[in-house]
């Protein structure tokens, strides 16, 4: 084979190379804020929910991959009248809630409703906090059995921004002292929400 020939052989694996491996996909890893900040609580001593013997070993919590999917507008539609209830934990405690108002969107092609809570100690303080508790075909499988939490704030109109990437595990899910509010049968999703923290292991 002439020197020629050889190196337009050389030229012609090259480009293949190089076209391989710019076709391959590269998955990027990052931590968001909130994961971050879920993190970092974690690892407080002082404010961990994490048992002795779990924090001892504690280097990060488990996340789903960031999905843009998972975020979506829904319409709040309040409910002003709504009568205090009181809502049942995994322990002997109620939760004293209302039903602030209903959510409506849509994700990942299906129709959602969701009641959205403020508890009576959040009304008492004139505090803009609502809780989102949900339950999702992920549960017991790749997140806690239990269901999952979101907080939100009272927004200015009648639409809000719902980030599943920012779903959270209940503290009774890490340890057994905590009471926890037990999420309501109709606040269920009839999908997998593949968002959010998974199931503590």
């Amino acid at each position: 084979m002439s020197n020629a020939l050889k190196f337009l052989l050389v030229l012609f694996l090259f480009a293949v190379f190089g076209m391989s491996c710019s076709n391959k996909k590269v998955k990027v890893q990052y931590e968001s804020a909130f994961q971050k900040r879920m993190n970092s609580l974690f690892k407080d001593a002082s404010k961990s929910p994490l048992k002795a013997k779990d924090l001892k070993v504690f280097s990060s919590l488990s996340f789903f991959p960031i999905d843009s999917s998972f975020v979506v507008k829904a319409k709040l539609t309040p409910t002003p009248n709504s009568a205090y209830f009181d809502m049942k934990t995994n322990t002997e405690r109620v939760s004293k809630e209302r039903i602030f108002g209903v959510l409506s969107f849509r994700l990942l092609d299906k129709n959602v409703k969701l009641n959205v809570y403020q508890s009576i100690d959040s009304a008492d303080v004139k505090s803009n906090y609502l809780f989102l508790p949900f339950l999702d075909n992920t549960n017991g499988l790749s997140t806690y059995g239990g269901g999952r939490y979101m907080d939100l704030i009272v927004p200015k109109s009648d639409s809000i921004w719902l980030d599943f990437n920012t779903a959270y595990n209940p503290y009774c899910a890490y340890n057994e002292r905590y009471s926890c509010p037990i999420v309501p049968r109709q606040n269920y999703i009839p999908l997998a929400v593949q968002a959010g923290v998974k199931r503590f292991k």
